[in-house]
């Protein structure tokens, strides 16, 4: 039986894929700061399905809480964690004009600092690759990092939240170099997806329908790429950008009415 820990597994995306996962057959430690009361009801929704899961609460700012974190996952589920899904994420609005020291420190450390320390200590305890029928390697653990489709289309907004997610996308094939042939690390990178605390209706909705494919994407957009990581053992390394297409948006005023 495999196991994961999911951060930021209470709710919105970080709940969607522990559904999926475990429809998988996969026992769930999911990971929460404050969001208790959903992480209680997701994990009793998760039991009913068949799997061990657990909530497991603590604040990823926290180096110390973080670097516990692996171990109290693999403890609480009695096996050693075979998935890791670095979800937990700030996300708040800075520029460079705005950014602080607070500002960096929160997204640097939630985005970036706490998926780098959690994937060490996956590592750590991650059972090693098996041969296949031909006797070539197939990975037994896999980490997936959601990043964000604006890695692949930089502005000067969300300042240092983006440098965090480009450091992530950076990592995250770095780890996979360094992590290879045992574990796989991949990256999704959501475009929109789920309406943001900030935004409007309007605002959402017109930010799907301006992709290039006139659409965002949906909850089962973002499990069926992390399907595709599950059951794809020659891949690693790699970021999809499950979007609408968002990321090759084009047609910027330096262009229309010009080519």
């Amino acid at each position: 039986m495999s196991a994961a820990l999911i951060t930021g597994g209470a709710q919105r995306l970080g709940a969607e894929m522990a559904r999926a996962l475990a429809a998988r057959g996969y026992d769930i430690a999911v990971h929460y700061n404050s969001s208790s009361k959903a992480a209680e009801a997701l994990v009793q929704e998760l039991k009913e399905q068949g799997v061990n899961a657990i909530a497991l609460q603590a604040d990823l700012l926290d180096e110390e809480a973080t670097q516990a974190l692996v171990a109290r996952a693999s403890k609480a589920v009695g096996k050693p964690l075979t998935c890791l899904i670095n979800n937990a994420s700030v996300f708040e609005y800075d520029t460079l004009q705005t950014a602080t020291l607070e500002s960096w420190n929160r997204h640097i450390g939630s985005n970036l600092r706490a998926p780098y320390v959690l994937t060490q200590a996956f590592a750590a305890q991650s059972p090693k690759a098996n041969a296949d029928s031909r006797g070539e390697l197939v990975a037994a653990g896999l980490v997936i990092n959601m990043v964000d489709q604006r890695v692949r289309k930089l502005t000067p907004e969300f300042s240092t939240y983006t440098i965090a997610k480009m450091g992530l996308w950076a990592f995250t094939q770095t780890a996979a170099q360094g992590l290879a042939p045992h574990i796989r690390v991949n990256a999704i990178g959501p475009g929109p997806t789920l309406i943001g605390a900030r935004q409007s209706e309007d605002h959402f909705t017109n930010q799907r329908a301006n992709t290039v494919l006139k659409r965002g994407a949906n909850p089962s957009d973002i499990t069926a790429a992390l399907y595709y990581f599950l059951d794809a053992p020659a891949v690693t390394g790699q970021l999809l950008c499950v979007d609408g297409g968002q990321h090759l948006g084009w047609q910027t005023p330096d262009v229309l009415g010009v080519e």
